[in-house]
């Protein structure tokens, strides 16, 4: 097996050993209790900001796209990333709908390569404003939760770090610009970096990015906080955005199955220390694990919808049966076709005419 395929299987193992930790420590009972608690308001309401959520990242995907130079209509946007979800939330890694949505994309667009840094981009841009968020929010927001992730976050050894991958970044950046021939690598990284400014930093994309990214991100808090008050949440709203932060975030991790994993386990962590119970936590993370994959459910159309034989089909120009062209009679009796005689112009009958009328003249004289 290669080293992808362990690396993949590791990653699947670790978000199935949180799960079985959770449920040891926890029971199944915080599971089955998020399961009973959703009802079909809770479900129309998931229903309704998947909708949100889903157009308002295909339209940041379409912002991105256009600013590479390919084409592609926000219906279609919509469609595809229905299908993402669906997939994410349905199979093994929680990534492998938008692999077939950048793969999809740029094997359409004729140009597989910007298809796919297309959809990385758009990703990047969504978890780079829910990071700069998360950290706006837990550095303001006080919370007994957060003493030590920001005792973390202000360590001399992550102040160290960020300075040096700065350092690293900048150094870098000098080197491709004094160099004039650069190795493959270096080509790449230019590449990277010119399609990221044209992808998501251009004067006409990145507000639109900056929006589209800003209301993805409050359609998640609102889920769920949605699910925190169906699992029996009566703390204030202010008080559990911190934690939702958290489970966001925890949510990047790629340690998941179908998404699940990290988020659950980091859910009730930060409600256990919120003091609002840890079991609470877990039962709040598997009800918005539910919501979210109701929310993808349209994805499951439009995967059927393309996947039919009819939809392959190619359509008639009009909705008549095209008729068999009718043959003769004889034809339908015998199976011969009987060809119509041919007419002889009437400057060759003529002139045949002519050629009697003249030989029966010459046999009149002779006689």
């Amino acid at each position: 097996m290669k080293r992808s395929g362990w690396v993949a299987w590791l990653r699947l193992l670790a978000g199935l050993g949180i799960l079985v930790a959770l449920v040891w420590h926890l029971g199944s009972q915080a599971f089955l209790a998020g399961l009973r608690r959703i009802d079909t308001v809770t479900l129309l309401a998931a229903l309704g900001i998947g909708v949100l959520t889903t157009v308002c990242s295909a339209w940041r995907w379409c912002l991105v796209a256009r600013g590479l130079g390919l084409r592609l209509p926000l219906g279609r946007a919509v469609a595809d990333y229905y299908r993402a979800l669906f997939l994410n939330a349905a199979l093994p890694g929680g990534v492998l709908g938008d692999v077939h949505r950048a793969v999809h994309h740029g094997r359409s667009s004729g140009d597989l390569g910007r298809g796919v840094r297309a959809v990385a981009l758009e990703r990047t841009a969504g978890q780079v404003v829910l990071l700069v968020t998360g950290a706006v929010v837990l550095l303001v927001r006080p919370s007994p939760v957060l003493a030590p992730v920001v005792s973390f976050l202000a360590s001399p050894a992550v102040a160290l770090s960020v300075a040096a991958a700065g350092l690293l970044v900048l150094a870098v950046a000098v080197r491709l610009r004094r160099r004039r021939g650069a190795s493959r690598g270096e080509r790449a990284l230019r590449t990277v970096v010119a399609e990221a400014r044209q992808g998501l930093l251009a004067r006409g994309v990145w507000p639109g990015v900056a929006l589209s990214s800003a209301a993805v991100l409050a359609g998640y808090l609102g889920m769920f906080v949605l699910a925190a008050r169906v699992a029996g949440a009566t703390a204030p709203t202010a008080e559990l955005v911190p934690l939702v932060v958290l489970a966001l975030l925890a949510m990047a991790l790629p340690l998941n199955v179908g998404g699940w994993g990290p988020r659950e386990g980091v859910a009730a962590w930060a409600f256990g220390a919120a003091g609002l119970g840890a079991a609470q936590g877990l039962t709040t993370a598997v009800i918005y694990g539910v919501l979210a994959f109701v929310a993808s459910l349209p994805g499951a159309a439009v995967l059927l919808a393309r996947v039919s034989p009819l939809s392959t089909a190619r359509p008639a120009t009009s909705g008549a049966v095209p008729r068999q062209a009718e043959r003769p009679p004889l034809a339908a009796a015998t199976g011969m076709i009987r060809q119509p005689a041919a007419e002889v112009p009437s400057a060759v009958a003529g002139g045949v005419r002519s050629q009697t009328s003249q030989a029966t003249a010459a046999r009149g004289d002779t006689s």
